[in-house]
C-alpha cells in the first residue's frame, strides 16, 4: 500500500451506490426482533477483508467493526443465493 491509497477492502461511495440497490431487503421481525442487523456496507468490507487477506473467516478481527466472520460468511452466502454477485457483474460490465 502506498501512502494516501485507500485500503482495498474499504468500499468507496461510488461503488456502494452501485451495490446497495442490488442487495435484498431483509425486514425486521416484529414478533422476535432480536438484535439489529449489522450494516450491509460494514459486512461487505469484512467480506472483502477476508478475501483480500486470505485469513480464515473465524479470524476476522472484531476490532475492525465489520462484524464476526460468521456474519460475513452468512451474508456472502445469502447474497450469492439472491444473485447479487451475478447482477453486480452484469451491472459493472
Amino acid at each position: 500500500m502506498r501512502k494516501g491509497e485507500q485500503l482495498p477492502w474499504i468500499v468507496s461511495d461510488e461503488l456502494w451506490a452501485r451495490i446497495e440497490p442490488l442487495l435484498p431487503v431483509v425486514p425486521r421481525r416484529a414478533d422476535h426482533p432480536g438484535r439489529k442487523r449489522l450494516d450491509d456496507r460494514k459486512v461487505l468490507c469484512g467480506i472483502l477483508f477476508v478475501l483480500y487477506t486470505g485469513i480464515p473467516w473465524e479470524f476476522l478481527p472484531q476490532e475492525l467493526g465489520f462484524g464476526s466472520g460468521m456474519t460475513a460468511w452468512r451474508r456472502l452466502r445469502d447474497w450469492h443465493q439472491a444473485g447479487v454477485w451475478q447482477r453486480l457483474h452484469e451491472n459493472l460490465l
